[in-house]
């Protein structure tokens, strides 16, 4: 399959990407080594070979839960650069349009 530039700017498009004239030559060129590599790895004879599930042998690997206590409102709040007495105070990052 060979990258165009038509399908860098589709893909940019898909997904919401503004991606500048002078860079488009470099995602097209590492569009298509990907696209090489997929290749190469379909050239594989993976017969018989069971597909891997998980990176470990063990199954369900995780802590049981327990029930802790946690740490008082006003010892977290100690922490804080900024509170109100109840909750931490943070700049804004969510801007309505």
């Amino acid at each position: 399959m060979e990258i165009t530039n038509e399908m860098v700017e589709k893909i940019a498009h898909l997904a919401r990407l503004r991606i500048p004239e002078a860079d488009k030559e470099t995602v097209k060129n590492e569009l298509q080594q990907m696209i090489e590599f997929v290749d190469k790895l379909n050239e594989l004879d993976t017969t018989g070979i069971q597909p891997l599930m998980h990176m470990s042998n063990k199954i369900n690997a995780v802590r049981e839960d327990e029930v802790k206590g946690s740490i008082p409102r006003v010892d977290t709040l100690k922490n804080a650069p900024v509170s109100d007495g109840v909750f931490f105070k943070v700049p804004k990052v969510i801007k309505k349009a």
